[in-house]
């Protein structure tokens, strides 16, 4: 058991930081900004948060909090991100974990070392040696930025430096996009722009926040732990169209996907927000045409602004392409976790789940603590590569085909896939030499 680097004290970074110092596992950290909470950090000087004023979790508190501590009793349902980075405040003063973390430096460099471990370069000019690196930098911080013909005349901006309404008061506005954050920008300008229009490239289904009385995805288990994905799927979309309709009925486009086949929408002000004319749905932008944007019906309007949601790049430039290739948004890893070329770098929430990120990170940590323990071991090498392309073959069958589902993963079942690689990785573990026990030797008469 050597000494592990943590990249990154964002929700990721923090929960790998918490296994650690519960096993007695020696680590260093490294924040490029000067507190915790990463992407949840509203206004982060690490330049790396894409938090909105009026953001709000679309997990419940109860799916989203770390088992090892949970969220106060008294937080709403769904808390806003003030409350969350509290809540990450709270949970590494609880624990211990602040002195542990070194803040305001950032790691520009990590190289495998010829003779085992890595050679972990920071922005000070220091170089340090460790057995072990555990990525957690997120996979929300690096624009993706679209293209279409023709030229505009107007303000064009990425969700990722949206944060207040400020500034589109009485302006024309195109929000390009269909999630959450697409979503949520668009219900806001809705209320101060003068025209807000919802470009979307394809339908997807929009699940409100609460059914029956309670958060939606408290109420999902029962429809996908007890039965088969597809199943439970089909049985959630039945009741969801039973309560508020089909899309089509709103203006958006019918999904050309079945629900659990691209990540979903939740959102319970965008259908009344359309119902009220604050926000006006349109298919995907055709071109631009100096002060007007043309959309792929034929139809075209002023626009004096366009806010694009069009996701994230998977981006680790403190590593080399040739030791980890994100091209298309696809990083193949075991089990979204472990590089199986390069033994001791291991990664840390790199996943898109349909919930939240927070317990699957604190349950990867601890499969990983207990690899860096001995206590567990890894497949092979050549069965950890035939798992990737198994797993990769699944998913193209069941998702969507884009780069947002590159990393897709269901909550639960991912869940009991690494509680079975727990298991699996103890009996793989090699059993102790039994111990021989000295032969009675006799001299001869």
């Amino acid at each position: 058991m050597g000494s592990v680097c943590v990249i990154g004290a964002g929700s990721s970074g923090i929960a790998a930081c918490q296994v650690l110092a519960a096993r007695g596992i020696p680590f260093d950290c490294f924040e490029k900004g000067s507190q915790v909470g990463g992407n949840w950090r509203y206004m982060n000087d690490n330049g790396m948060s894409s938090a909105y004023r009026s953001l709000h979790i679309n997990t419940s508190r109860r799916m989203m909090e770390y088992a090892s501590y949970p969220m106060p009793e008294d937080y709403p349902d769904y808390p806003s991100h003030w409350q969350i980075a509290r809540y990450f405040d709270d949970f590494v003063d609880h624990f211990g974990l602040r002195e542990r973390i070194t803040f305001n430096t950032e790691v520009t460099s990590v190289e495998p070392a010829a003779e085992g471990g890595f050679d972990v370069t920071t922005d000070d000019g220091q170089t340090r040696r460790y057995d072990a690196v555990m990525v957690a930098n997120g996979h929300h911080w690096d624009p993706r930025w679209p293209f279409f013909p023709g030229e505009f005349d107007g303000e064009v901006m990425h969700a990722h430096d949206y944060k207040t309404p400020e500034g589109f008061e009485g302006k024309d506005v195109v929000v390009l996009g269909f999630g959450n954050s697409a979503v949520d920008i668009a219900c806001e300008l809705g209320r101060v722009a003068r025209n807000t229009y919802l470009a979307t490239r394809r339908g997807a289904y929009v699940l409100p926040k609460y059914l029956r009385g309670k958060p939606l995805d408290e109420l999902t288990p029962a429809f996908l732990t007890r039965l088969p994905v597809r199943l439970g799927m089909r049985l959630l979309e039945r009741e969801l169209r039973r309560v508020q309709g089909k899309m089509t009925e709103y203006g958006l486009p019918e999904p050309d996907h079945r629900l659990g086949e691209a990540h979903p929408t939740l959102s319970s002000e965008l259908l009344p927000a359309i119902g009220h004319g604050r926000v006006k749905p349109k298919p995907s932008i055709q071109r631009l045409e100096g002060d007007s944007v043309r959309f792929a019906d034929g139809s075209v309007e002023h626009v004096d602004r366009i806010v694009y949601c069009t996701g994230y790049k998977i981006s680790f430039p403190f590593l080399d392409s040739e030791l980890i290739d994100t091209s298309n948004n696809e990083v193949r890893l075991y089990r979204h976790v472990v590089h199986p070329d390069v033994p001791g770098l291991y990664f840390i929430g790199l996943v898109q789940p349909l919930g939240a990120i927070m317990p699957i990170a604190e349950r990867q940590s601890e499969w990983i603590a207990d690899v860096l323990e001995g206590k567990a071991a890894l497949p092979s090498v050549e069965r950890m590569r035939a798992e990737i392309e198994r797993y990769r073959r699944k998913m193209a069958k069941r998702y969507v085909r884009s780069p947002r589902h590159t990393i897709q993963v269901d909550f639960h079942p991912y869940m009991r896939e690494l509680a079975r690689e727990r298991r699996r990785g103890r009996r793989r573990r090699p059993k102790p030499a039994p111990i021989a026990r000295p032969q009675e030797v006799r001299t001869p008469a």
